[in-house]
């Protein structure tokens, strides 16, 4: 199978900016691009085959077309395609959320769990974000504080830098604050619990729906610890330098940095996505060229063996 380069699905929302339209060159009608979908086979927003023999065809019916050895022997068993991967300008902050595990997401919303890592791309000076509470709570004091509007009080609001790694799982409330934008690994879901959203109305007037019984069933009510360094040190390698952020068992994101020329492996484990962040550049592999720049999102089959990255590029390297 060859590589794929994808074009995501993108996403307008009462709190997006337009730095994905502006400086990505993503094409939308809307007024903002709040979220570009870059790996997806979500049927919220999948991503889309640029060009090649699935040219306009979906990740999910390539995936369907090759089979789903594409996707690794660690994925052999997936109920569905394992992670789901976004940039996310936040113009505005992002409401105060939580997301289920799998068990509960399976029996109430018939999908993954979410577990989730952020990696700061960019921030305002002194932007923030809501990350767990900032004491230990019962559920009927977290419900309480829902209904009497008082939730703030009670969560971790921490400043970030770019750079910053947030890993959040299942269960851990969080919200993205305004002026950052970030790039996301999570499971494949789209299952969110909405507690608090600042009494903000959509384009009809509505106040947005909260989800506080589904919420007050996941939430972890433990105080955190906050840490938002990378878990690895950074390590050269040829002309690149590879920083392991973060990782779960439903994923692992590392940071590539080259100026140069960067050679990799797709193994019989796991397919492999590269998500540029910054950069021109171009990936060879078994005589197929793709060119590569600020936004590119590609998709690289399992099993297919030594890839080469040549250029001055900040890549996100995900696997499942």
């Amino acid at each position: 199978m060859e590589i794929l380069s994808l074009y995501p699905t993108l996403k307008e929302t009462i709190w997006g900016g337009r730095t994905l339209i502006d400086e990505y060159g993503f094409v939308t009608d809307g007024d903002n691009a709040a979220e570009a979908w870059l790996l997806s086979c979500h049927k919220d927003g999948p991503s889309f085959v640029i060009d090649g023999k699935y040219k306009g065809k979906t990740l999910s019916e390539v995936i369907e077309a090759e089979g789903k050895e594409v996707l690794g022997t660690n994925n052999k068993d997936s109920r569905e395609f394992p992670v789901l991967i976004k940039i996310i300008d936040a113009r505005d902050k992002l409401s105060v959320q939580v997301h289920p595990d799998d068990e509960y997401a399976w029996a109430n919303e018939n999908e993954n769990g979410k577990t989730e890592a952020w990696y700061v791309l960019g921030c305002e000076e002194g932007a923030s974000l809501i990350y767990g509470v900032n004491h230990n709570m019962e559920r009927e004091e977290f419900a309480a504080a829902i209904e009497n509007g008082t939730l703030l009080d009670d969560v971790n609001v921490v400043k970030v830098k770019p750079g910053d790694v947030v890993f959040i799982p299942s269960g851990m409330l969080h919200a993205i604050g305004e002026g950052i934008l970030l790039a996301e690994v999570q499971q494949s879901s789209n299952s969110t619990y909405r507690v608090f959203d600042y009494m903000r109305r959509d384009k009809n007037g509505n106040l947005r729906e909260l989800h506080v019984k589904k919420a007050v069933d996941v939430v972890t009510l433990e105080a955190s610890d906050v840490n938002f360094s990378p878990e690895g040190e950074s390590e050269k390698d040829g002309d690149a330098v590879k920083t392991y952020l973060t990782g779960c068992e439903y994923f692992g994101m590392t940071l590539v940095e080259t100026d140069g020329i960067y050679k990799d492996i797709a193994g019989e484990k796991s397919f492999v996505s590269l998500l540029v962040l910054d950069g021109e550049g171009e990936l060879s592999a078994e005589g197929q060229t793709i060119a590569l720049r600020k936004g590119s999102s590609i998709f690289i089959p399992a099993g297919k063996g030594e890839f080469t990255v040549n250029g001055k590029l900040s890549i996100l390297k995900t696997e499942a």
